[in-house]
């Protein structure tokens, strides 16, 4: 069915997304031609490694995890995508099943895209197919300097670039995140990643308010942590 969700000012999901921003409002239609839409709730798994592909999973609204697990079971928080963004496009380009998994971490909304049919259009638009190259670019960049910072950076070096690239402007954090899928995401575990929130707030460079909430006092002292 064609998707009918709709956001803010009366954009919908596909309108949201980057990849498909160069098109005209005929071509969008095409692409929502070959969407449909689902909700998922907290907790439930968009799709898991094995299972077979070929769908782009455009998020409207909500926020989802993906990760991977390793053998004996431990979790590796890749990345936590929000409205606009998408998964799912590797498997627009190989056979091979998913080897993530993607689990709502809030009520999501999506717009799932059919792969056979996507692709039909990416031949008849280049357009699209440049931008999910290019978004495929940065996440592999992304990948590359988790790799270096685990192998080569300090706990604490790793934190405070984690906490630099998250706080705004006026140095506050908002965790879209448990602190739990945080500390997977750069590579430790949620008893170091407290300890070290603890140090730091003990050495009044940052503020913890609640769960969710951090406050960057210090800047310079973060900067300067190796």
């Amino acid at each position: 069915m064609v998707c009918n969700c709709f956001a803010n000012h009366g954009r919908n999901c596909i309108e949201i997304v980057p990849i498909f921003s160069n098109l005209t409002q005929e071509e969008m239609l095409e692409i929502a031609a070959i969407t449909r839409e689902k909700t998922f709730d907290k907790g439930e798994m968009v799709y898991k490694a094995g299972d077979k592909g070929e769908k782009l999973y455009v998020i409207h609204t909500g926020k989802v995890k993906v990760s991977r697990f390793t053998e004996s079971g431990k979790e590796q928080v890749l990345r936590v995508l929000g409205p606009g963004e998408f998964m799912g496009e590797l498997s627009l380009f190989s056979p091979e099943p998913m080897q993530d998994y993607g689990e709502a971490i809030e009520r999501t909304n999506m717009c799932i895209i059919d792969g056979h049919k996507l692709k039909e259009l990416m031949e008849k638009y280049p357009s699209i197919t440049f931008k999910i190259m290019e978004e495929l670019s940065k996440r592999l960049v992304k990948a590359e300097d988790l790799i270096e910072n685990i192998n080569h950076y300090s706990v604490e070096k790793r934190l405070s670039q984690a906490l630099l690239e998250l706080a705004d402007e006026d140095g506050f954090i908002n965790l879209e995140m448990s602190k739990k899928d945080l500390a997977s995401n750069i590579g430790m575990s949620q008893e170091t990643l407290s300890r070290k929130l603890s140090a730091f707030q003990e050495l009044g460079i940052i503020d913890l308010k609640g769960h969710r909430k951090i406050i960057i006092l210090n800047k310079k002292a973060l900067e300067e942590i190796n």
